[in-house]
């Protein structure tokens, strides 16, 4: 796959020896005439040609940029199309009829077609301290140099700056199937090198999420970090704290559940970016990494990979059930120790408060954590199968999930129980009615008995909400 952008690169950069650009190097805009890129307008979106062309009609200038440039470049399908102009947001709006302007922070034009969205951006600009006071209004900093507001529009050459990393600035022109590179993109993707563009503290203060984002295509792209771009990662790392839970769990989302979520985790665990996120999680860790909830993050995180790759569906909501389900198991035994509750109560309040601590890191909604519940309540049911209760468990929505998690535990645990209980399940659901019948008369007379302490006498308070009831 890189080879043919290396081939090209150096057929259009001609330097093959050259070192790594500096911060603050100010690099020499390149263009790249059509036989000298892969591009091809047949792997390009209709829906974006339309709006390329268009904008081009009407006067304005418009490129395909970013990650669709990218991945075009690398012969990999892109999986969506962002456009960037000079025609400002009330412009594009009046151009196209199945347009809406969405955001605040950065205000962007979203053309729909049908379940398509081509979002389109107008070129940013810079925010120097120079601004007229009406630019200073379009532009908002807090306290810690992070940008509130930013728009600010300017050229091309200023939009190119703006961007976050160096592979993702790189631009293309229907009116003349070039490709423009204006900070050295093309030789950082030669190089698979991911580079951030502009001094990276400051672009990390600006929007801490940005070291996320760096973490996340190293590991897609399977390319390494420039040195300057990973220093400050560590020592900023807590700045995340200052980013909504919402968003924060929008992110983790693409991290985790992107088909590389196994190699993304060894990276923020690496730069230390894992434990805002997770910060119940982190408590557990240990100096050789072999904890039961460490493999199992390791094995869930694989199993993620290897179905996306597959092209099979994956829910965030077993994933989370998964990675926190040794927090629930040791809080629901604290509980039950220190209260004298049964334990199945002392499992429901452990339930609350762990998604209420993962809540507030992360703002996972109520909809996912309802799913969670459900998959670890079914863990309490899966050794009960006596009578009609196998058939009945059988028909619950979540029973698949709450399997599949029984097989991890199995799995990570090496607990023989675990293992039979297993393996029974996963016969059973495969067996023909009179197999499945003889595999019920052949457990024995006596249930496994459900595990209790004492109960004293008061009333166990009902579940809480989890997280902002805004983001449930």
């Amino acid at each position: 796959m890189f080879t043919r952008v290396a081939n090209f690169c150096r057929k259009v950069l001609s330097r093959e020896d050259e070192t790594p650009a500096e911060v603050g190097e100010v690099h020499k805009m390149t263009v790249i005439p059509r036989d000298g890129h892969t591009i091809s307008r047949k792997d390009i979106s209709e829906n974006a040609l339309k709006v390329l062309y268009r904008l081009n009609k009407a006067g304005y200038e418009a490129y395909l940029v970013g990650g669709g440039v990218r991945d075009l470049l690398l012969g990999k399908k892109p999986k969506d199309f962002d456009v960037t102009t000079n025609a400002t947001p009330e412009q594009m709006r009046k151009l196209f009829r199945n347009c809406r302007l969405v955001g605040r922070r950065f205000r962007l034009a979203h053309v729909m077609f049908g379940p398509e969205i081509i979002e389109v951006a107008t070129f940013r600009g810079h925010h120097e301290a120079e601004q007229s006071g009406e630019d200073r209004n379009n532009s908002q900093r807090g306290q810690n140099g992070m940008l509130l507001r930013d728009n600010i529009f300017g050229t091309i050459e200023d939009d190119a700056q703006r961007r976050d990393l160096t592979i993702n600035s790189l631009y293309y022109s229907v009116a003349d199937f070039t490709v423009r590179d204006y900070v050295g993109g093309l030789n950082d993707l030669q190089q698979g090198i991911v580079r951030l563009i502009g001094d990276p503290e400051t672009r990390y203060r600006e929007d801490p999420v940005r070291m996320l984002r760096v973490i996340r295509f190293a590991a897609k792209l399977d390319m390494s970090i420039a040195a300057e771009t990973a220093e400050p990662i560590p020592r900023l790392a807590t700045l995340l704290h200052d980013i909504p839970a919402a968003r924060l769990f929008e992110e983790t989302l693409k991290l985790l559940q992107a088909g590389y979520g196994y190699s993304t985790y060894l990276q923020l665990r690496e730069y230390q970016l894992f434990q805002p996120l997770f910060p119940i999680l982190t408590r557990y860790f240990t100096e050789q990494g072999d904890s039961n909830m460490e493999r199992m993050i390791f094995q869930v995180l694989k199993n993620t990979d290897n179905r996306i790759h597959n092209d099979m569906r994956v829910n965030p909501a077993f994933l989370f059930s998964a990675m926190f389900w040794y927090p629930q198991l040791e809080a629901a035994q604290k509980i039950a120790q220190e209260s004298g509750l049964a334990y199945y109560d002392a499992f429901a309040l452990a339930m609350n408060d762990v998604l209420d601590e993962a809540c507030r890191s992360l703002a996972i909604p109520k909809r996912i954590t309802t799913l969670i519940r459900d998959i670890w309540q079914l863990q309490l049911r899966l050794s009960r199968r006596h009578g009609k209760r196998a058939w009945k468990l059988m028909e619950h929505p979540k029973f698949r999930a709450a399997y599949d998690l029984l097989a991890l535990r199995a799995e990570v645990e090496n607990n023989q129980e675990l293992l039979r209980l297993s393996a029974w399940w996963g016969e059973f659901q495969v067996a023909a009615p009179p197999q499945q019948k003889t595999m019920l008369n052949t457990l024995g007379d006596d249930p496994v008995p459900r595990r209790r302490t004492r109960r004293p006498r008061k009333r166990v308070p009902g579940p809480r909400r989890d997280g902002n009831s805004s983001n449930a």
